[in-house]
């Protein structure tokens, strides 16, 4: 009985901290090109597959189109959000080439809370 109990605690601690990294705040800044980081800045094109970790990651195949909306700034500059056609999420910006740029001047903004859900159909969670 305890060999089951001392398992069950096993898997609850690693579904804990599996369910911390999903939920990671990834940067404490961005960059945008409107203070409510509402305005597409670029669009750009795959130029790898990409699958993400979780489901806070944009999926996407070697030659498809996606707008990008933001970009993390200071702490972790490599990764980009942006959207391909329903999906939305963060990318790293060295699988993608920028193909056309709507706004050159960026406004750098604090992330919020809501940047880093993760959602995973009916779920989701914040850190």
């Amino acid at each position: 009985m305890l060999r089951i109990l001392d398992q069950r605690i096993v898997l609850l601690v690693i579904s804990f901290f599996t369910s911390l990294k999903s939920t990671k705040v990834l940067s404490e800044w961005k960059k945008c090109g409107d203070r409510e980081c509402e305005t597409a800045m670029s669009r750009v094109q795959a130029t790898t597959d990409y699958l993400g970790p979780d489901c806070r990651y944009l999926n996407f195949k070697t030659g498809e189109e996606i707008i990008v909306y933001s970009k993390l700034s200071r702490k972790n500059e490599n990764l980009w959000i942006g959207s391909k056609g329903k999906d939305f999420g963060y990318f790293p910006k060295d699988a993608v080439k920028v193909e056309e740029v709507f706004i050159a001047e960026e406004v750098e903004v604090l992330t919020k809370e809501t940047d880093f859900l993760c959602l995973d159909g009916d779920n989701y969670s914040y850190e």
